[in-house]
């Protein structure tokens, strides 16, 4: 009888915890459905102009500015800025990230379908029977782990199919260029023609454009969303040229070719390291697939591992040893170009 109370009691709580979570859930929902159009265009602007910051003056800090003169005015003033941007990039790191990513929702939202990930992971465990261990691990690993490995690879994903349209792009610029044509204009082609991530990225230059912001500001926030080396290497030359002039269209035509050159190189490394990288799949599934054979044919002897204090310290001291030969193996086949 005292089980079957115990058991009773476990089944509401589970049912109480699933019912918030579906009430948190309905929650998001109708605010993403209610906020969406004005949510969308604060997004749309903040991603064309940037996000401001709003600093509070101070009369007597301003008395004592007004007494600076010359170089110390100015370094002064240089320093107050390199901090204010120094706090607002560690504050927006989060939105940076979703940015670079591709995704609209806010910093927030994600915090929120993180921690919920994390519940569901920890349920999940939980309801499988698995020992208290695996609880300890799971909240952190669905609430952190599962969520960043997820951004990662879409940042990856992104940044990827941007560089591999990239050298296609500054093509369509340089024959815009010799055919007579602003580098406005161009910009324009490569936004209307050029499917995303390259399209979308060089709209919201052309807007920045036409709402007053100069090409190395927008060139600069362009840089932002997209970190990638080849984004800096264009950034670079066409302000450098707006600066110091020069032929447009040859200076392109070298970074074409040199974009193209990186992109061979790194189609040839991945060739030659993909057997090593289909042998470190193998082997790091082995431990998984023995472990599902043994489950069918020795499910008692398996269990062990799963039950005796014995068998969690095993297996704790296999996952440790696993997880320190995939990082010396993904050092050893990863190369940066």
């Amino acid at each position: 009888m005292p089980s079957q109370i115990a058991g009773m009691n476990a089944q509401v709580l589970l049912l109480a915890f699933m019912v918030l979570v579906v009430i948190l859930l309905v929650t998001l929902a109708a605010l993403a459905v209610f906020g969406a159009p004005r949510a969308r265009m604060k997004k749309r602007i903040a991603s064309v102009v940037g996000h401001g910051t709003s600093v509070a003056v101070d009369p007597n800090v301003t008395a004592q500015t007004k007494k600076l003169q010359g170089s110390k005015r100015k370094v002064a003033e240089k320093l107050k800025e390199a901090e204010t941007e120094g706090r607002r990039r560690r504050g927006a790191q989060l939105n940076q990230t979703l940015i670079h990513a591709g995704l609209t929702m806010t910093p927030k939202r994600f915090v929120v379908l993180s921690c919920i990930s994390g519940v569901v992971v920890t349920l999940l465990v939980w309801a499988s029977g698995a020992p208290p261990i695996f609880l300890l691990a799971a909240a952190p690993i669905g609430a952190f782990g599962l969520p960043k490995m997820l951004l990662s690879y879409l940042v990856k994903r992104r940044l990827g199919k941007f560089t591999a349209l990239f050298a296609d792009a500054i093509d369509i610029i340089v024959r815009g260029v010799r055919s007579g044509l602003t580098v406005g204009e161009c910009l324009g082609i490569v936004a209307k023609e050029m499917p995303a991530p390259m399209g979308p990225e060089f709209a919201l230059v052309n807007e920045g454009i036409r709402l007053g912001m100069t090409t190395a500001e927008v060139l600069q926030r362009l840089s932002d969303r997209v970190p990638t080396p080849e984004v800096r290497f264009f950034t670079i030359v066409l302000i450098t040229q707006q600066t110091t002039g020069g032929n447009l269209a040859e200076t392109l035509a070298k970074l074409s070719d040199v974009l193209r050159a990186r992109k061979r190189m790194r189609d040839k490394v991945q060739a030659m390291s993909s057997e090593a990288k289909a042998s470190a799949a193998i082997i790091g599934s082995l431990p998984f697939v023995m472990i599902a054979g043994m489950s069918v044919m020795q499910p008692k002897l398996i269990g062990l591992m799963f039950t005796h204090p014995t068998g969690h310290f095993l297996l704790g001291i296999g996952a440790g040893m696993m997880l320190l030969g995939m990082m010396v193996m993904r050092k050893m086949i990863n190369f940066d170009i």
